[in-house]
């Protein structure tokens, strides 16, 4: 399933990815003269690096027209691309197959990019290089791997202190999905980590072909074509000589011993003291097209031991500083375990401190979790009525994921109570006995507090206090009398910053057990405060920190102009219930049309004679008013937040307004 908009890129890339590697391996096998373990180099990079292969293959290897690929092949940068080719293969191989291995096993990303480098050094020293090129090299196996190591220690190093800084930034960034096998992203990283690190690896193959550490691209070809080729090169090559200073046919002669290893040696074999590393080459000018002789591969460098010594250590300061840096940015002590694919919000604040837990907590919910989708003709905050059981009043109550219109084109993606935001109404008698089943389907554990209520201690909520999680798939049984009455609520207690903040509410409304002692009104309306956060097609839950600020606010699970439409008229009475379910921010509710009477607070009816008149009241995360507002004069009338921000939606003002407004409307 996608998910975000780089998953169409990436299935698009890799689409394009397997037709260059198709066309790669058809070329090569079909048509191209250099040795397997090449043809299968540019195979193996193309499937990595997509039409950037392609297109290195086709610039620097692809044959133009027959009997041309060792004179186009002969310019030192291609040499180099020849090099690079032959180490990224082999080394890449091996560090995607460490990533995926080390993923599955939930290792730490720190010893996830040092198994990454054992593995791909491994991979490309002891395999691609001297198992595969050991017919070319000549000698026995570990003297190849003796003369190989040096000239595959700094190639390596260079290509995963490329590679190194793209993988932790990338994996351990906002959309750690990328850590994740099963994902695109995580293939699309190691596709871009390996160009990356190709780039930081061709410097040095160069420096090494041109010194003769290290052969680029080979030629080989069938032995008929050699002689036909042989007579001709030769002619054109005594030509070119001929217009030469001594100095420019030297330079010529060692760029042609890159390409062309035999040249000056009719036998095929290498001449004395010639050693070196890496890649051979065969191109069986003079030497029937044959691999070589056990002796080696004819190459001799003549790079210092400063010069090495040097070099190496460059690379191993690249190394480490692609290794260490980037773990003054990110966590690299967090597995693809740890995360679970997380999608943090945009601009959240994350560092090296923070850990798994904040980073779950903070994520988006993930799209591939809802198990139902409403429109706005389904309503929150839906009275549920009770079934009886021996005097018992038994509610049911099911948590789940679900996408919820909050405007006619903007759906939320939340934790719902029984499919709908804000969860049931639960409405009971003070005096009554209550049982509450709690069946849990989100996918992680929660669980309900009842809040402001006198309960028994084990039914009061609170998570690994007062009772064990209800785990995903669990279920819980609260039971309690209700002894008050009043405006009351109940939320999830457990991951409470995420799960209230995502739509884990309801209103509990107790009627007082004498009819008598409830402040009557005409209209009774409940208000439910709740801010959203949805960026590039995702939720997360909103919160007052960087990254966590709202850009959308609801009413009952409604933003304004699709929010209710209260009708009175004028002389009648409405009595308000602002409940405080918004999870992390104050609202001061306004309404227009002159003042009401505050006539409760928390649950509590305030005293006649301690009443007081207001136009405005602070409603906190957790706070209950309750005002009676009377209609003056005909009109449409404001309920409203008093904080501009919050009666906007995605900051954009909508048949003026948006967010937490509702217009009482008062015909005469």
């Amino acid at each position: 399933m996608f998910v975000q908009p780089v998953d169409y890129f990436l299935a698009v890339w890799f689409v394009l990815a397997a037709l260059s590697t198709a066309y790669v391996a058809w070329d090569q096998f079909r048509n191209n003269p250099e040795p397997v373990v090449m043809k299968w180099g540019f195979i193996l990079v193309t499937l990595y690096m997509g039409p950037l292969g392609l297109l290195i293959y086709v610039l620097a290897d692809k044959e133009p027209r027959p009997g041309e690929h060792e004179a186009f092949t002969k310019p030192l940068w291609k040499q180099g691309v020849g090099s690079t080719i032959h180490c990224v293969a082999g080394d890449a191989t091996g560090i995607i197959l460490a990533a995926a291995i080390t993923a599955a096993l939930g290792l730490p990303m720190w010893i996830d990019l040092i198994v990454e480098y054992v593995a791909g050094f491994a991979f490309g020293l002891f395999i691609f290089q001297s198992l595969f090129m050991k017919s070319m090299m000549g000698g026995t196996y570990w003297e190849n791997v003796r003369k190989s190591f040096m000239p595959e220690f700094i190639s390596m190093n260079f290509m995963m202190a490329g590679m190194a800084p793209i993988m932790s930034f990338l994996m351990m960034g906002s959309d750690m999905r990328a850590m994740e096998p099963t994902e695109l992203l995580f293939w699309g990283v190691m596709s871009f980590g390996v160009i990356v690190g190709f780039i930081a690896a061709y410097p040095a193959n160069v420096w090494m072909v041109a010194r003769g550490l290290k052969h680029g691209l080979m030629t080989e070809r069938e032995p008929e074509f050699d002689k036909a080729e042989k007579g001709r090169r030769e002619h054109a090559h005594r030509g070119a000589e001929a217009g030469m200073t001594a100095e420019h046919r030297h330079a010529y002669a060692r760029l042609d011993e890159h390409a062309n290893p035999r040249h000056g040696n009719p036998s095929g074999n290498p001449g004395p003291g010639h050693h070196g590393s890496g890649h051979g080459s065969s191109h069986g000018n003079g030497g029937g097209g044959s691999h070589g002789s056990r002796g080696g591969h004819g190459m001799e460098s003549d790079a210092t031991v400063p010069q090495l010594a040097a070099f190496g250590c460059v690379s191993v300061l690249a190394l480490a500083l692609g290794m260490i840096a980037p773990a003054n940015w990110v966590n690299l002590t967090l597995s693809a375990r740890d995360v679970g694919g997380a999608i943090m919000p945009p601009g959240m604040i994350m560092d090296r401190d923070t850990p798994a837990a904040a980073m779950l907590d903070m994520a988006a919910v993930h799209p591939r979790l809802i198990t139902a989708s409403h429109g706005l003709e389904v309503r929150g905050d839906r009275e549920l009525q009770a079934r009886m059981e021996n005097g018992v009043k038994v509610f049911d109550l099911e948590t789940s994921v679900i996408r919820w219109a909050i405007l006619p084109d903007v759906k939320v993606d939340a934790y719902a109570i029984n499919g709908q935001v804000p969860g049931p109404r639960l409405h009971i008698r003070q005096g009554d006995r209550v049982r509450i089943n709690v069946t849990n389907r989100l996918p992680e554990s929660t669980t309900l507090h009842w809040h402001g209520l006198i309960l028994p201690n084990e039914m009061d909520g609170p998570a690994e206090i007062t009772q064990e999680p209800i785990p995903p798939g669990g279920s819980y049984r609260y039971e309690f009398t209700a002894g008050q009455s009043g405006t009351y609520f109940y939320h999830s207690h457990d991951h409470v910053d995420r799960q209230q903040a995502l739509g884990l509410y309801g209103a509990l409304i107790i009627d007082p057990a004498n009819p008598q002692d409830e402040i009557a009104a005409d209209h009774d309306y409940i208000i439910q405060l709740q801010e959203w956060l949805m960026r590039e097609g995702l939720t997360f839950p909103s919160m007052p920190m960087d990254g966590g600020q709202p850009n959308y606010f609801t009413i009952n699970g409604r933003a304004y102009p699709s929010t209710d439409r209260i009708r009175m008229k004028v002389g009648e009475t409405l009595k308000v219930r602002f409940i405080g379910t918004n999870n992390g921010f104050i609202h001061p509710m306004h309404i227009h049309g002159g003042p009401f009477e505050v006539v409760a607070r928390d649950g509590e009816t305030i005293p006649e004679s301690a009443r007081f008149l207001a136009d405005t009241v602070n409603v906190g995360p957790g706070q209950r008013y309750d005002v009676v507002w009377q209609a003056r004069r005909p009109g449409k009338w404001l309920i409203h937040c008093h904080i501009g921000h919050h009666t906007t939606n995605n900051n954009v003002e909508e048949k003026g307004g948006g967010g937490l407004m509702v217009v009482i409307d008062v015909q005469p």
